[in-house]
């Protein structure tokens, strides 16, 4: 980190709170502290990027910090929330954000502001954005008031996503367990629907099992919502000074897309052959490539040595026969041995199979694959090889 000023970064505003969800200086007593960063490189600039994840600070991370190495001038901001979302209020972070917006124009002086969307941030940031551009929100899920039309949001001159999801409400459904029958007894459990017991299908999941799967998360996301909404209506209805009450929520990663014990050791499996087999020569191009295939290699003997990059070709199928993978070479063998074959279908199902597998390759497969106009310099560092996930 040479050359970067890291400069704490404190912002306030006023707000008054009903109620003191988060512990600290948070709105309970009239105003709201968010302490931040702002990264700094000795070129000045007018645009400033906003990282801002809704329980993190991002500060420590590596792309902040090379964006500011790179002579950009970087806020990672923090919520209300930082570091523990167990009370986090969507609406309450659209407003902190917002204070990082005005803060950035009014105080630091910058001329433009862009949001950079990273994972859980990719939602807020589209969230924030919709609601300064046409605010339309006065409460809470829950009921609460929370008038996000008199914020004053400002909107920013541009918004990026890097490794976005969906938003929370939609991911976190399709994680949560549907086998789970009392929500105070976690262990007590459908077999039929336990991903990690031995009573559901192997894969591949047949389509009816995964229909009710599905409907089965959606009846307990139900369930879980119902018991919700009395308990607030009864403590509303008490008038008293509890005003919430907390509950845990237990069992709440069982995705069958990406269930480590059936599906993730495959994929890591294909996407190291497919290492081996294209990168060969632009690994031993530049020193960040032979990096790349010391570790690429010792993370996966398996799968031989990587040898020079074919010509592109017809798409080949892995050694499980599980389909079409990236365009390899019309003929000759892998870099673990063995003859290909000859295949068509190109890059898209495989691309489909580890994005519904839970990893991010998708954009890789595409720079891979010739569908993206990146620069094909040291491809095999786009494609991040996650390590062997073992059976649970």
């Amino acid at each position: 980190m040479t050359g970067i000023t890291r400069t704490p970064l404190i912002v306030s505003f006023t707000e008054t709170a009903a109620f003191t969800e988060t512990y600290g200086f948070v709105g309970s007593q009239g105003k709201v502290f968010l302490e931040g960063q702002l990264l700094r490189p000795a070129t000045p600039s007018g645009t400033v990027l906003i990282f801002m994840h809704p329980a993190s600070t991002l500060n420590l991370m590596p792309l902040p910090v090379a964006l500011a190495e790179a002579g950009h001038h970087v806020i990672c901001a923090a919520s209300r929330y930082a570091k523990n979302d167990t009370a986090l209020i969507m609406e309450k972070v659209a407003a902190d954000l917002g204070a990082y917006v005005r803060h950035a124009r009014e105080v630091l002086g910058y001329a433009k502001v862009a949001i950079v969307g990273w994972s859980g941030g990719g939602s807020l940031a589209l969230f924030y954005q919709s609601q300064a551009e046409n605010p339309t929100i006065t409460e809470t899920p829950a009921g609460d008031p929370y008038d996000l039309t008199a914020a004053g949001l400002i909107p920013a001159d541009a918004v990026t996503f890097i490794a976005a999801h969906t938003g929370r409400a939609r991911i976190l459904s399709e994680w949560i367990d549907p086998s789970v029958t009392d929500e105070l007894d976690p262990d007590a459990r459908d077999p039929a629907l336990d991903l990690y017991g031995p009573g559901v299908p192997q894969q591949p999941y047949p389509a009816d099992f995964v229909a009710a799967f599905r409907a089965a998360q959606q009846a307990r996301i139900a369930r879980i919502t119902e018991r919700a909404q009395e308990t607030l209506a009864r403590l509303r209805a008490r008038g008293g000074a509890e005003m919430e009450r907390p509950f845990i929520v237990h069992r709440t990663l069982a995705d069958p897309r990406y269930h480590p014990a059936r599906l993730a050791q495959p994929v890591v499996a294909a996407v190291a052959r497919r290492c081996a087999r294209l990168c060969g020569r632009d690994l031993r191009a530049t020193p960040c490539g032979r990096e790349r295939r010391r570790r690429c290699r010792a993370a996966f003997p398996s799968a031989g040595g990587l040898r020079r990059r074919p010509e592109p070709g017809p798409a080949i199928s892995d050694d499980r026969g599980c389909g079409p993978l990236l365009p390899g070479p019309t003929r000759g063998t892998r870099a673990g041995g063995g003859r290909t074959r000859r295949l068509a279908g190109g890059a898209r199902p495989l691309a489909q199979r580890l994005s519904a597998s839970g990893f991010p390759l998708l954009q890789a497969a595409r720079i891979l694959s010739g569908q993206s106009a990146e620069p094909r310099v040291c491809r095999c560092a786009r494609v991040p090889i996650p390590p062997p996930m073992p059976a649970p």
